[in-house]
């Protein structure tokens, strides 16, 4: 039987947090008999992530890649749409660059669409009644760099990988420096896990219209 790669890329700590939670779900999961899974912990740091994240698409030629990344104020999991090329940093990263109102890549299109099952995703997220939504923007800094670098890969070298970006909240422990909201987690890391499970099952994609699932 074959067994399915999946590559989880997941940042560091930024922005004056001493963990994220991206990281911590990353570090939860664990490859089965049927699918292997590689953690790649990536910097928050503009062009270095995406240069990290070239090598290892090169070396292990996963069939998914789950990019996660903290997104701070959110209330749920955020199934990242549309991912575009522009750049403008509202804080500098980790090595101090805070580009403005630049292109990801320069001469490459101006918006991707994910290549994950969001539908189908959602809908086994709220069957299992952990909070999610269908985010139609990736915001303008380190995650939406990586996600457009990403599925720009995925277009130009690798057609038949699918790959795309999911946002988490923060953890409880950091929400409370925040007044921000938060979720577990051990659920956080159980969505990841029914992510992962929807998208590696190969049936159509759902479409949900009026809250109507086709």
């Amino acid at each position: 039987m074959y067994r399915k790669k999946v590559l989880i890329t997941a940042f560091e700590a930024f922005a004056g947090e001493t963990t994220n939670p991206a990281l911590e779900i990353a570090r939860r999961l664990t490859s089965t008999d049927e699918v292997e899974l590689i953690i790649l912990r990536l910097p928050v740091v503009f062009d270095l992530c995406l240069g990290t994240l070239s090598r290892e698409l090169k070396t292990h030629q996963p069939d998914l890649v789950f990019a996660l990344g903290q997104a701070g104020g959110r209330s749920m999991l955020s199934l990242e749409r549309v991912a575009i090329n522009v750049n403008d940093a509202r804080i500098p990263d980790n090595e101090g660059q805070q580009p403005i109102d630049t292109c990801v890549i320069d001469n490459a299109p101006d918006a991707y669409f994910s290549k994950l099952p969001l539908k189908r995703m959602l809908k086994a997220l709220h069957d299992e009644g952990i909070p999610a939504h269908i985010s139609n923007s990736a915001g303008t800094y380190v995650c939406n760099h990586l996600m457009f670098g990403l599925l720009h890969l995925l277009a130009t070298s690798y057609p038949e990988m699918k790959g795309g970006f999911i946002h988490v909240p923060f953890l409880p422990e950091q929400a409370i420096n925040h007044a921000a909201p938060s979720m577990s987690l051990e659920t956080m890391t159980r969505g990841i896990q029914v992510c992962l499970h929807a998208a590696l099952h190969d049936a159509p994609d759902l479409k949900l219209v009026a809250g109507v699932t086709h």
